[in-house]
């Protein structure tokens, strides 16, 4: 499956508004940038074409993938420059007045490699008084994804999905040497949260993590972490953006330390099945 063991990854960090067309034009520029700068493998945050609220202000901004102007401009990106393009995550219409949060990786020839659909939906009322319902927006997916590129194999998650450690061990079991993790981190959770779990996802899957994020304050008021994270199998972070609301964090990626962190701590070997205590012997008399 892999063609080459070392390419560079480039992370766009940015901070989206609530007009799709202005954020695909600035998108557009920084990926062309990041391409110039010799990444391979380029990706964007969560919800790269809008951020908005309420459900009905991002319904009437999106359109179904087939129509998107953002998926449209990545696919003739991918093309143009010749890359694998991840548009971390695009809002777009998924039928029967339905909303998905989706992840579309395209190839260099331009056409869609694999398309995810975010599974957990962050519902939740912070300390600080703030209120997210992202279900109330977007319809759950219900499928693990995986993607194989030149490298190795990529599996796609999206922001929230990184608090579920399952799904990336799952990823991990089916060969993934990469996770993304396109996101839009709130500032309270990412400050207490964002780089200890994408260090432990890396740490126990033994993958390298990828995840762009958004940053900044956005037109609905909403203030994302920023931080856009490279990190290595063995836990290192190999590049971080800060909080600076545009960015382009880059590293290269040598797929040899996949195999050398599972070596040193070979746990994906050691899964067991375990009962809770009294579990069995309740199971065995009823």
């Amino acid at each position: 499956m892999s063609e080459r063991s070392v390419f560079k990854a480039a992370c766009i960090q940015m901070s989206a508004r609530k007009d799709p067309a202005v954020n695909a034009g600035r998108v557009e520029a920084m990926v062309r940038e990041a391409a110039a700068r010799g990444a391979d493998l380029i990706m964007t945050p969560e919800m790269t074409n809008i951020i908005n609220r309420p459900r009905e202000a991002v319904a009437a901004a999106v359109q179904p993938e087939e129509d998107c102007i953002t998926a449209a401009r990545f696919s003739a990106l991918a093309k143009e420059t010749g890359k694998h393009l991840l548009a971390g995550s695009l809002g777009v219409q998924a039928g029967g007045g339905k909303l998905a949060n989706r992840s579309i990786l395209f190839g260099p020839d331009g056409k869609a490699m694999a398309r995810y659909n975010k599974i957990h939906m962050f519902d939740v009322n912070l300390p600080n008084g703030e209120t997210y319902r992202e279900s109330s927006t977007f319809e759950a997916g219900h499928e693990a994804v995986t993607a194989d590129l030149p490298w190795g194999r990529l599996g796609m998650t999206i922001c929230y999905d990184m608090r579920f450690a399952y799904l990336y061990r799952m990823l991990a079991h089916a060969g993934c040497s990469f996770i993304s993790v396109p996101a839009a981190f709130t500032v309270p959770t990412g400050r207490a949260h964002w780089h200890v779990l994408l260090r432990a996802r890396a740490i126990e899957t033994g993958c390298f993590v990828f995840a762009p994020a958004q940053c900044g304050t956005h037109d609905d008021g909403r203030k994302t972490y920023g931080h856009s994270l490279i990190v290595a199998p063995w836990g290192e972070v190999l590049g971080d953006a800060g909080e600076k609301p545009e960015a382009i964090v880059m590293a290269e990626i040598d797929t040899r330390r996949v195999a050398e962190a599972r070596n040193q701590v070979p746990s994906l070997t050691h899964d067991r099945e375990v009962n809770m205590a009294g579990t069995a012997a309740r199971d065995a008399a009823e």
